[in-house]
């Protein structure tokens, strides 16, 4: 092994000695986790008194601009909007600068991958209020979402409330995912459709 890639693997090493702090906060969070996750920087983590966040075996959250080729361009984010919220990470699930924030509930299957800058979010965040103004609301108007076991979230794609995916879906990147589509379909656009799969 050269000297870079001997200076490659110590810099990591070190990147890595804040985990445990990491690890630490999720918990006085109050998040549950199966296995110690693996952070690859700090994510940003809230959960509301009441909700929940549970983290499978071996969950990956990669929030550093080093962990991903693409450059994560922020840190991971979950976040329950209401008490009744959840959001529920299987087995070696994995999510690069993704974003997932629930009023209601969100479940990804194991073994799925959520891409760079990708969002899943169950609620539309607010509503009409009086007049022209706008109410910031995260109950009402949500629905939940699952995502199946084995799919590939492609950078930048958004999931949006009530919609259920199959197993080893795959979104492609940017797509905005507005209905839901059965296990090994192929989907991309905006709004997505089916490029590949059943119907």
């Amino acid at each position: 092994m050269g000297w870079r890639q001997t200076t490659g693997h110590l810099k990591h090493r070190l990147r890595m000695v804040p985990t445990f702090l990491w690890r630490w906060e999720l918990a006085l969070i109050g998040v549950r986790s199966a296995s110690p996750p693996i952070l690859c920087g700090r994510p940003y983590v809230s959960r509301l008194e009441g909700s929940e966040i549970s983290l499978g075996r071996e969950v990956r959250i990669d929030s550093s601009k080093r962990a991903n080729p693409l450059g994560g361009e922020k840190p991971c984010v979950l976040r329950t909007m209401t008490p009744s919220a959840r959001i529920i990470l299987g087995d070696r699930v994995g999510m690069s600068s993704a974003t997932i924030v629930s009023g209601n509930s969100i479940q990804v299957g194991s073994d799925t991958l959520l891409g760079a800058g990708c969002k899943v979010l169950d609620n539309d965040f607010h509503i009409p209020g009086e007049g022209f103004a706008w109410k910031t609301e995260y109950s009402s108007n949500s629905r939940p979402v699952s995502v199946g076991r084995g799919c590939f979230i492609g950078a930048r794609a958004i999931i949006l409330k009530g919609v259920t995916l199959g197993d080893q879906v795959v979104v492609g990147a940017g797509a905005v995912v507005t209905r839901s589509f059965p296990s090994g379909a192929v989907i991309g656009g905006n709004p997505a459709a089916l490029l590949q799969g059943k119907v």
